[in-house]
């Protein structure tokens, strides 16, 4: 899975407009499924494969999720955050308050897992609303990443149900790699880049398809 994130540059988890373009479509049914819970067993591998690859994972392409090698990823955050940081998005009036009160919440205690960060933004039933749409938002943006999934744990030690999601900023997860590259190109060289990438993976793919997905 993690060769296969290097190989791709860009992995979808689940099939989605591109056929091949997904991590479904090269797990055999025994692997991606546990037989006897019905659950997915690829589903557990998410955390383990960003923490040893080093690459960021998030709802990229058509708001799915998607793992992104730390090579590939500045140029794609260079070209969907349009060169702006997001103070900058915010001042030219490119970005609302709400996702402002929230991108700093987050970045100031980044990494968090999601739970504490709806509870210290105060989304919950009586609070603030959006907070899935906001962080999808910050995410396709290249502001926000998935960093990690924590388990809980039992009294003996035993993980059980779905990983809690980790938030961080890329500045935050790669660091000086990251902030030294992603704003080295104008956003139409990275965005001819990742075409290029894309067109070179599926060349049998309508280019238009490949352009729709990278909007």
């Amino acid at each position: 899975m993690i060769d296969a994130v290097e190989y791709f540059g860009f992995l979808p988890f689940f099939a989605g407009s591109v056929p091949g373009f997904s991590l479904e479509e090269h797990v055999t049914r025994d692997l991606w499924y546990y037989a006897a819970s019905g659950d997915w067993k690829a589903w557990d591998w998410k955390g383990p494969v960003i923490r040893e690859a080093g690459c960021a994972y998030g709802k990229f392409f058509e708001n799915k999720a998607c793992f992104i090698s730390r090579n590939w990823f500045p140029d794609f955050a260079n070209y969907r955050r349009d060169g702006y940081d997001f103070d900058a998005r915010f001042d030219d009036g490119l970005a609302s308050l709400r996702d402002k009160e929230l991108f700093e919440l987050l970045d100031s205690k980044a990494p968090i897992l999601s739970r504490w960060l709806k509870a210290d933004g105060n989304y919950r039933k009586s609070g603030k609303t959006g907070f899935e749409t906001i962080v999808t938002r910050l995410q396709a943006q290249g502001y926000v990443l998935i960093s990690d999934f924590v388990y809980a744990t039992d009294k003996t030690g035993k993980e059980y149900g779905w990983g809690i999601a980790e938030y961080s900023t890329p500045e935050r997860f790669f660091g000086e790699d990251f902030t030294n590259r992603v704003y080295q190109r104008t956003p139409e060289e990275s965005y001819n880049r990742l075409l290029a990438h894309l067109k070179g993976l599926f060349p049998d793919t309508d280019e238009a398809l490949l352009k729709k997905i990278l909007k």
